[in-house]
């Protein structure tokens, strides 16, 4: 059983990366600690939400690119860091009701990788969201998203 007196996410500036926030789960034994491994946020100038994970040989395939499963993980976890850098969301109960993605190129476990997020719409109760995954500058995935808040 975890503390509910304990905010969900850490989100303090990241002293390796400044102008960088840490997006990290506060009890690390759940999936985005233990799969995902160190993970940032921040709004860049465009108002898109960027989150960036630092990809390890764990995350590739036998063609040491990085395996879809872990990309499909990282737009994952952007939607809702970006819905909450938007000021949309608290960590919670939201959920993912729709997530479509094309994979553009592969990408190396030897490079930060970023999901970008940008809000196309927001309901009573929806986001719509889309986004690209970049690794330097380049495309390695497209994706849009339809994530269902929190009821109040």
């Amino acid at each position: 059983m975890t503390d509910t007196a304990a905010p969900a996410f850490i989100s303090d500036p990241d002293p390796d990366n400044p102008g960088w926030l840490l997006w990290r789960l506060s009890d690390e034994r759940r999936f985005n600690g233990q799969i995902m491994g160190k993970m940032i946020v921040r709004m860049d100038a465009d108002g898109k939400a960027r989150t960036r994970m630092f990809p390890e040989m764990r995350h590739t395939n036998l063609m040491d690119n990085l395996h879809g499963g872990i990309i499909l993980s990282l737009i994952d976890v952007g939607i809702f860091s970006g819905a909450r850098m938007f000021g949309l969301i608290e960590a919670g109960t939201a959920v993912t009701l729709d997530l479509s993605v094309q994979f553009l190129a592969g990408g190396k476990a030897d490079r930060p990788v970023d999901a970008v997020a940008e809000l196309l719409r927001e309901t009573r109760r929806l986001l719509f969201l889309r986004g690209t995954v970049e690794q330097d500058g380049a495309m390695i995935a497209a994706y849009s998203a339809t994530i269902r808040k929190p009821s109040r």
